[in-house]
């Protein structure tokens, strides 16, 4: 899998650290999570392959077993590119996301320990996983898809909006953008400007009693 946009970088980060009791302001909170929606219509307004990198850039600072990293994404943008993944949508999926922008492919590579003498060079985290298949399938798929959540809030971050699903034919996808065989497709991320006229009415959620405690 070959992937080389052209990318402008965030800034790099020059102020000082900060406080660790530190915390975004309320409309960070809103465009995050309160206000954030799933998407189905999308504006017809192109995302840049430079805003791609940003959210890339952004997104690989999430949390990962041994700095593991196992996210692999495509960013499915070309025409050429949306047909040879429409066959594997299911028919429900189709409009939404063959009218989105970009469309990305979070997958996570079974090989990724390969990575860790660059990753974690401060162990030999290799020789955790070599050989121990339920291990690193256990690993990648966790691990990936906590990447693929920061994918998303980093989209939110930028001014994208997203909307995240499975629904498709997985094995299919594989074959098609993973050839090389050690890359599993996990979920779909449509990015893009979402219309918000095609929004239903938000569902509820668990109340914090309903699904959390505290021992």
């Amino acid at each position: 899998m070959a992937l080389n946009p052209k990318r402008i970088p965030l800034a790099e980060h020059s102020t000082p650290a900060i406080p660790h009791n530190a915390r975004i302001d309320e409309r960070g909170l809103d465009l995050l999570f309160r206000e954030a929606r799933t998407h189905n219509g999308w504006l017809p307004r192109p995302v840049s392959d430079e805003l791609l990198g940003q959210i890339y850039d952004l997104m690989k600072w999430a949390p990962t077993s041994a700095n593991s990293s196992p996210a692999r994404i495509v960013f499915v943008k070309s025409e050429a590119a949306k047909q040879r993944l429409a066959p594997a949508l299911a028919p429900g999926n189709v409009e939404k996301t063959m009218s989105a922008p970009v469309t990305a492919i979070v997958a996570h590579d079974l090989a990724f320990h390969e990575q860790l003498p660059k990753l974690f060079p401060h162990a030999d985290a290799r020789s955790w996983f070599a050989g121990n298949d339920a291990l690193i399938e256990a690993t990648a798929f966790r691990n990936g898809s906590l990447q693929g959540a920061y994918l998303m809030l980093a989209a939110r971050a930028l001014g994208l909006d997203v909307g995240a699903m499975s629904g498709f034919d997985n094995a299919m996808v594989d074959a098609v953008f993973f050839p090389e065989g050690t890359v599993r497709s996990n979920f779909l991320v449509n990015l893009g400007y979402g219309d918000r006229s095609r929004l239903h009415p938000r569902s509820p959620r668990l109340s914090f009693a309903e699904a959390a405690g505290i021992l």
